[in-house]
C-alpha cells in the first residue's frame, strides 16, 4: 500500500514537471510555478477520471486516437476554469499541450513514471 502511495506522488510530480517544461515551451499555456504545475496536475488528473468513468475508455489520451487527443485538450483547457489562479490555457495551447504531453506519455508511459 505504501509503494502505491510513493508511485502516484512521483506520477504528480513527473507530470507537474512535464506540465512546467509544456509551459515554458510553448505558447498559449501559463503555470504559476511549481506549485500550480502540482494543482494542475491533480486537478487534470481528477477531470480525466470523472470523464472517462462517465464516458468509458474509448475517450481516453491513452487510447492513442483522435478522440482521445481531443479529450485531453478540453480537460487541459477545462481545468483552467477550476483553478484559474494556477493555470491559464488558451485553446490552442490545450491542443499544444495535449499534443507533447501525449508524445512524452507515449515515450515514458504513465505505468513506469
Amino acid at each position: 500500500m505504501k509503494g502505491n502511495w510513493i508511485g502516484t506522488i512521483v506520477r504528480f510530480i513527473v507530470s507537474a514537471i512535464v506540465l512546467m517544461l509544456v509551459a515554458y515551451l510553448l505558447p498559449g499555456i501559463k503555470v504559476a510555478g511549481f506549485t500550480g504545475a502540482l494543482i494542475a496536475a491533480i486537478v487534470i488528473a481528477i477531470i480525466g477520471y470523472i470523464v472517462e468513468s462517465v464516458l468509458g475508455d474509448k475517450v481516453s489520451p491513452r487510447s492513442r486516437g483522435l478522440v482521445g487527443f481531443i479529450t485531453a485538450a478540453i480537460v487541459i483547457y477545462v481545468a483552467q476554469f477550476i483553478i484559474p489562479n494556477w493555470l491559464s490555457v488558451s485553446v490552442l495551447g490545450a491542443l499544444l499541450a495535449a499534443l507533447v504531453i501525449g508524445i512524452v506519455d507515449a515515450v515514458v508511459p504513465t505505468e513506469i513514471r
